[in-house]
């Protein structure tokens, strides 16, 4: 049972499911294929290629709907924004589940009453258009500024436009927008800057004797890449770009999923958080980064006395980043303010504690321990297998609207010295200090989930089975 502070679960955090939602957007979705042979073509390569299934790729859509189909959408759970998608035409979004959002553009009487409004444009997320049209040898002429926030080409259809975008800290729909230019986004040398953030960022050193000194230089670096970057909306994507980099390149089925993605050039734009293990007293250290980025915290866990840990989530209101950051909790401290307050050392580290004791903090040397993102769960395992023959361990949520499993865990050698400070403070016994330093301990994971019904939530009580179960003692 999930045990969380009034502070800290609000009302507008109880995720709930939205099955009438979705066989709506599905709907319209399976309308804009019918209308676009290319589009309908990679819907049926993308189960097999990549595992995944063409809704999690959706950015909008653009249909004819007007005041009655607003209140529909209303009535789904869809708010109207302040965002236009053109003048006179709104867009809604679904703050309470995950969902695509939906732009109006004009109303089509003879379709909207008791059938799905036609869909003029039908939009998927990718991280790079160039490498889309490349991939599918498109010859896309690409609307936007190199590095700038929002890039777009279009492939005509019969009746529906696919638009393939790409976003960088922004939610509009202007490949040139005005509201940018005034605060700089725009200016002639913005890519070139943009360019400088990120590869600060990678650049960073990331290896320190003493963790405080790490999170100092790391702190000093990140004002650095908000101040080039122009706004702190780009530079959490670049960031994150970066972060998700590092972590493919220590983990084998990330990179292998990667490939396969790319190869339909789609990059990671199907991610769905990402999880970093941190030190309880460090743990004030990531937030305050975190939030500086712009993140605002969402829901708090602490899943019992037995559980050993919690995590707090966030999420950044224009990138979409979702973040789930662990830590080590003793029982008794499930109301304390863990993502303010430091905490000390427990006299034994629990799962989380033990993992960056043996590899680092995850914003620091370790890296993240996983990225999840959205897949068709089935397709996914058995792509992973068929290719790579990389393995997947068992469900640990396994609802018709939440499926989760981490692939097989990749071992990550330990250094000498971490390994005699956890067996001089009694953390690991000699005989798992030589396990380790012959063997390694598992680092990190890519984590399978498949989303159904918009559920934004997470499986409290099976995500504490996943996190025991990879304590790097039991391995």
């Amino acid at each position: 049972m999930v045990i969380l502070t009034e502070a800290a679960a609000p009302p507008s955090f109880d995720w709930k499911r939205w099955p009438e939602t979705e066989a709506v957007v599905n709907g319209l979705i399976a309308t804009a294929l019918e209308g676009n042979a290319f589009a309908r073509g990679l819907a049926a390569r993308l189960p097999r290629e990549t595992g995944t299934s063409f809704a999690v790729w959706v950015d909008h859509l653009v249909i004819a709907g007007g005041p009655g189909f607003a209140s529909r959408l209303e009535g789904l759970g869809y708010e109207h924004q302040p965002i236009r998608y053109a003048v006179g035409v709104p867009v809604f979004a679904h703050r309470g589940g995950i969902f695509p959002r939906i732009a109006l553009a004009g109303e089509d009487s003879t379709r909207i009453n008791g059938s799905p409004a036609p869909v003029r444009e039908l939009a998927i997320k990718v991280d790079s258009v160039v490498a889309f049209s490349r991939a599918h040898d498109l010859g896309l002429e690409i609307v936007g500024y190199p590095m700038g926030p929002y890039r777009i080409g279009r492939v005509p259809g019969e009746t529906t436009t696919l638009a393939v975008v790409e976003r960088r800290g922004y939610l509009g729909f202007e490949p040139f927008p005005g509201e940018l230019a005034r605060d700089g986004r725009m200016k002639p040398h913005a890519a070139r800057d943009a360019m400088a953030a990120r590869d600060l960022w990678e650049a960073r050193r990331r290896r320190f004797d003493d963790d405080a000194e790490g999170f100092a230089a790391t702190e000093a670096t990140l004002e650095r890449v908000i101040e080039l970057a122009g706004s702190t909306d780009l530079a959490c994507h670049l960031v994150f770009e970066v972060e998700r980099a590092y972590w493919e390149s220590r983990n084998t089925a990330a990179r292998v999923q990667k490939a396969r993605q790319d190869r339909l050039g789609l990059g990671w734009a199907n991610h769905d958080h990402h999880t970093f293990r941190c030190s309880r007293r460090h743990f004030p250290r990531v937030i305050r980064m975190f939030t500086r980025l712009g993140f605002v915290l969402r829901e708090r866990f602490h899943a019992g006395a037995d559980a050993g840990w919690g995590a707090q989530i966030l999420e950044h209101p224009v990138t979409g980043i979702v973040i789930f950051a662990d830590l080590d909790l003793a029982p008794e401290e499930a109301t304390e303010d863990f993502a303010h307050e430091a905490l000390p050392d427990l006299p034994r580290p629990g799962t989380v504690g033990l993992w960056v004791a043996l590899h680092g903090e995850s914003i620091l040397e370790a890296g993240m321990h996983h990225l999840e993102a959205q897949f068709e769960f089935d397709s996914l395992r058995d792509g992973l297998k068929a290719e790579a023959g990389i393995e997947t361990m068992p469900p640990f949520s396994n609802f018709p609207f939440l499926r989760q499993a981490f692939t097989a865990g990749e071992r990550w050698p330990v250094s000498p010295p971490r390994l005699d400070r956890a067996l001089q403070l009694g953390w690991i016994n000699p005989e798992q200090r030589d396990k380790f330093l012959r063997e390694g301990a598992i680092g990190s994971h890519l984590e399978n989930l498949q989303r159904r019904e918009g559920y934004k939530g997470f499986n409290q009580q099976a995500v504490s089975a996943i996190i025991a179960a990879t304590d790097p003692r039991l391995h």
